[in-house]
C-alpha cells in the first residue's frame, strides 16, 4: 500500500502528468465545440434544404406534354 501511495505522490510531483491533464482538457474542449458546430450547422443546413425544396415543389411545373399530331 506505502508503494501505491508513494508512486502516487511522484506522479503529483511530475510535471508531466499535469501538461498531459491541460492537453486532454484542451482536447475535449476542442471536440464539444466540434460537436456543438457540427451540430448547429446540420439543423440550419436542414432547414434551409427543406425551405428550398419546398420553393421548388410550389413554384416549379413539369412542362405541358406536346400535343398529339392531327391525322
Amino acid at each position: 500500500m506505502k508503494a501505491f501511495v508513494n508512486s502516487v505522490r511522484a506522479f503529483a510531483r511530475e510535471e508531466d502528468g499535469v501538461a498531459l491533464t491541460e492537453y486532454l482538457i484542451l482536447l475535449a474542449l476542442l471536440v464539444g465545440g466540434v460537436i456543438t458546430a457540427v451540430t448547429l450547422a446540420g439543423t440550419n443546413l436542414a432547414t434551409v434544404w427543406n425551405g428550398w425544396a419546398g420553393w421548388f415543389t410550389t413554384n416549379l411545373t413539369a412542362p405541358a406534354a406536346p400535343a398529339a399530331p392531327a391525322a
